[in-house]
């Protein structure tokens, strides 16, 4: 057969069958997650690239040198460009974030001290307080706050930005002071700012360098601060609390060390690192623990104020989520979503009140999005990768425990893959598959769905919806279940690839990604209220 200059029709029909393959995988097969889409995607892609070159170098009519000068041009590029430009992470959707190698955060290398003349009191607290993961209630709602709906005429005031260590945790924010945890020159540490200026209070090193290629480098987990103590689980199960006036470590439990887990079976079961935020019910500091078949424990309580275990519960691996609580059936409970099953316990003994089936692999189609308690008996819990949302009740047994009843269960809506969800006057708000959605609570109706934010996060602060997108772009949609996606103002608060839940102190928001941290004061509708005698509010 002559050589062509021209593709011959066996390469169009290839080229053809490959393009009705992605337009089915892109509009006919829901695969139930828009990253799978997109991996199925550029396989497709790439296999169409690749019968395309082997047909130019070995069965066009170019010239030999043009022909076999791309092919070395190519080889050549593929060693080379690994040394300039390095794979930083995958987005929601699994699109590669790449950066220049080089020009990582640098910073505090070693445990540093307080900084002298500030002001540090963790022991004191305001009304304002966002104290740890998704919130002071861990409910992604802030209550006491009216946020202004004209950011045109008064427009959000940047009180600083500043390059940050890796990590995707937030910050807890208590009396003008943030903690989070991130990842500086291989080093994770506890970190303390405040909160008006960015300035570093003290910086506390707990573990070492962490990366996964999908989930990129640093901690996953947020600090919490309670009564005057810092407690924060690094990605490797390092468990602390700090003395918050210094970061001095008043006791420290290696979690993985206590469980007999070793590095290659967390490897396997938490792929991607370690993502409990610590949380305190009484005297007992909460996490997720995992571990081994046959020696696994699901979560464990610690006390709060010396570290010895004080009950352990459960035998199922943990998720990417964080324990929860609430008063449910009269009730209080711990909430766990674990990496197959969602469960309930006794916040004093641990006994599992009740469970229900939530499939999961935490290395694969993880579950991220907590359990939220609705009461006086329900349960409402969401998912990415194609499983949707569904609504339980508990229903009271003679024992002392709960059946859960299943009242409905959707996989069209609330594909939470990376946030979670929010709930006011009975619908839920989330980011479902990237684009804001709500749904009706006890039908799980949509609705609307609409506003592409991608896997960002959200928080429900009063009467408006805060969307933080995966773009690092804050914006502020009106939550209400008559008006879709209806935005009343937006910002660029950060750049670069944003997962990272973020808190609000009063009128001042304070957001962060792997790279980028920065605050802002938000136009108020209501001044803030303090009570008589109250120490400094937000805005002083």
């Amino acid at each position: 057969m002559a050589r062509r200059t021209f593709p011959p029709r066996w390469l169009w029909a290839v080229w053809s069958v490959l393009l009705v393959l992605i337009v089915v995988v892109r509009r006919v097969v829901d695969m139930g997650d828009s990253g799978m889409t997109n991996v199925a995607t550029f396989a497709l892609l790439l296999l169409a690239a690749i019968s395309g070159v082997l047909w130019f170098v070995f069965g066009s009519a170019f010239g030999a040198k043009l022909r076999f000068g791309s092919l070395v041009g190519l080889v050549v590029a593929g060693f080379v460009l690994p040394w300039v430009v390095e794979v930083r992470g995958f987005s929601g959707e699994m699109v590669p974030v790449l950066g220049l190698r080089g020009g990582g955060v640098t910073g505090p290398t070693a445990d540093a001290p307080a900084a002298a003349g500030a002001a540090i009191d963790l022991l004191a607290t305001t009304p304002y307080d966002f104290a740890g993961f998704l919130g002071s209630d861990r409910n992604m709602r802030v209550d006491n706050v009216r946020l202004a709906h004209d950011w045109t005429t008064t427009p959000p005031e940047l009180l600083w930005k500043q390059p940050i260590g890796s990590g995707w945790g937030g910050y807890a924010v208590v009396n003008g002071l943030a903690a989070t945890l991130e990842e500086r020159d291989g080093r994770e540490l506890v970190t303390l700012y405040d909160v008006a200026t960015g300035d570093l209070i003290w910086a506390r090193e707990i573990g070492g360098a962490f990366y996964h290629v999908l989930g990129g480098a640093g901690p996953r987990s947020t600090p919490l601060i309670h009564e005057g103590v810092v407690y924060a689980m690094g990605v490797r199960g390092h468990l602390v609390a700090l003395e918050g006036a210094t970061g001095a470590i008043i006791w420290e439990r290696d979690v993985l060390a206590d469980y007999g887990i070793s590095i290659a079976e967390e490897d396997l079961n938490v792929a991607y690192g370690r993502p409990t935020s610590p949380l305190v019910v009484g005297d007992s500091l909460i996490v997720g623990v995992g571990g081994s078949v046959g020696s696994r424990v699901s979560v464990a309580a610690y006390q709060k104020d010396h570290g010895e275990v004080l009950w352990e519960s459960g035998n199922h691996n943990i998720s990417m989520a964080s324990p929860g609580y609430g008063v449910l059936g009269g009730v209080e409970q711990v909430l766990m979503v674990n990496q197959n099953w969602v469960s309930g316990h006794d916040p004093v003994t641990g006994t599992v009140l009740w469970e229900f089936e939530w499939p999961g692999l935490t290395a694969g189609d993880s579950n991220v999005s907590q359990a939220v308690p609705v009461p006086p008996d329900k349960v409402f819990i969401s998912k990415g990768y194609g499983l949707g949302a569904a609504l339980y009740r508990l229903v009271p047994q003679s024992d002392g425990t709960f059946a859960p009843e299943n009242i409905w269960n959707s996989a069209r809506v609330m594909r939470t893959k990376l946030t979670n969800a929010a709930i006011k006057d009975g619908y839920v708000y989330g980011l479902s598959e990237g684009v804001l959605e709500c749904i009706e609570l006890e039908t799980g109706e949509r609705a609307w769905k609409a506003g592409r934010y991608h896997h960002g996060q959200i928080l429900l602060v009063g009467d408006v919806v805060l969307v933080l997108t995966e773009d690092g772009e804050l914006v502020m949609v009106e939550a209400s279940p008559e008006r879709r996606n209806n935005v009343l103002g937006q910002i660029q608060a950060i750049d670069g690839h944003t997962w990272n839940t973020f808190a609000l102190y009063g009128d001042i928001v304070v957001v962060r990604n792997e790279q980028e941290a920065a605050a802002y004061r938000l136009p108020l509708d209501l001044p803030l209220v303090f009570p008589a005698g109250f120490g400094d509010s937000p805005e002083e």
